[in-house]
């Protein structure tokens, strides 16, 4: 599996290379390979996750890699409108936000499917 913030992650090993290994190695490698959930639903579920938690920068990442994991554009937004109502409304606005963002370069850099 390709690293969701591989570039970020690299930058980080100057001072914490433990912990990158232990996130490529524990995180990446053998909790996201876990046969019982899919990468579609793990991505889902990380999303909502990082969300609710206001982890905007492991969020925009993470949008990217659910895109790729064949949740689509329209299952996030609706993701975002229900949790509106469970962990904040500015939680979701800011994460429709990063969605787009993520959207608009993905579509910049050629990588949107189409409809």
């Amino acid at each position: 599996m390709i690293r969701p913030s591989a570039k970020k992650g690299d930058e980080l090993g100057a001072v914490a290379p433990g912990l990158v290994e232990m996130t490529d190695r524990i995180l990446y490698n053998e909790v996201w390979e876990r046969k019982e959930l899919s990468k579609r639903d793990r991505s889902l579920l990380t999303v909502a996750a990082l969300m609710t938690a206001n982890r905007h920068q492991q969020l925009e990442a993470h949008l990217g890699l659910a895109l790729d994991n064949g949740v689509t554009e329209e299952e996030l937004g609706e993701a975002m409108l229900h949790l509106a109502f469970y962990a904040s409304w500015p939680a979701s606005i800011t994460a429709s936000r990063l969605l787009l963002n993520v959207i608009q370069k993905r579509e910049g850099d050629g990588c949107r499917d189409e409809k």
